[in-house]
């Protein structure tokens, strides 16, 4: 936490942010860097030191003129800078009230995107998927099981990795250690438009936790 911490530090200003930019596609001489970005050499000189302070640059004398130098990237310099792993499930369980739309499509993206087993639910399951949700699923090549909405009481187990999908749900089932993603209803509304949305922010949603969840 702490060198990430210090590697965004270094990278606040927008110059040391554009300097890094243009390294992480090739090496260039600290002349270079002052022609590219347009900057006085003391001023360079300065985000340079920041950043080889960070750890992130390093210099090498060429192999040519050996009085010229190249500012690389280290590697891995930037892993980190994204929030790292969330921890381990052994499955994921995606909840909303009625079961019938949200976390029948969100347990479908999951599907698709982790090998983690996931698996859906409600708090008072509705008789059917929504026509909508089914419709959704089709549109988006979305394998939703023909399966009939469930109770979550029904199908808990004590180190699921559960997921509510939908406020109401998330209300009256509190925190159970896992997350809530405040999704909007598509069925009061039942378009296309709708159920499409809920589609596309769940996908997002699921590609941001699949790469940091992992198997236990």
């Amino acid at each position: 936490m702490e060198r990430r911490a210090a590697t965004h530090a270094a990278l606040s200003d927008p110059a040391r942010l554009h300097m890094v930019d243009l390294l992480s596609l090739g090496d260039l001489s600290p002349s270079e860097l002052q022609e590219r970005l347009g900057m006085p050499s003391n001023l360079l000189a300065h985000h340079l030191r920041a950043l080889e302070a960070a750890g992130l640059l390093t210099r090498r004398r060429s192999e040519a003129d050996r009085r010229r130098s190249y500012v690389r990237l280290n590697p891995g310099a930037l892993d980190g800078l994204s929030p790292g792993a969330v921890g381990h499930a052994h499955r994921v369980v995606f909840v909303c009230t009625a079961n019938s739309a949200r976390s029948q499509l969100a347990a479908a993206l999951w599907r698709r995107a982790s090998s983690i087993p996931a698996t859906s639910a409600g708090t008072h399951p509705a008789a059917r998927i929504d026509p909508g949700a089914v419709a959704a699923a089709r549109r988006h090549d979305l394998p939703i099981r023909p399966a009939r909405p469930r109770r979550l009481a029904d199908i808990a187990a004590d180190d699921d990795f559960v997921i509510t999908v939908c406020d109401h749900a998330h209300e009256e089932i509190g925190d159970l250690g896992g997350l809530h993603w405040s999704i909007p209803d598509p069925v009061p509304a039942g378009t296309n438009e709708a159920f499409d949305a809920a589609v596309t922010t769940l996908a997002d949603r699921v590609g941001g936790l699949a790469p940091r969840l992992t198997a236990s």
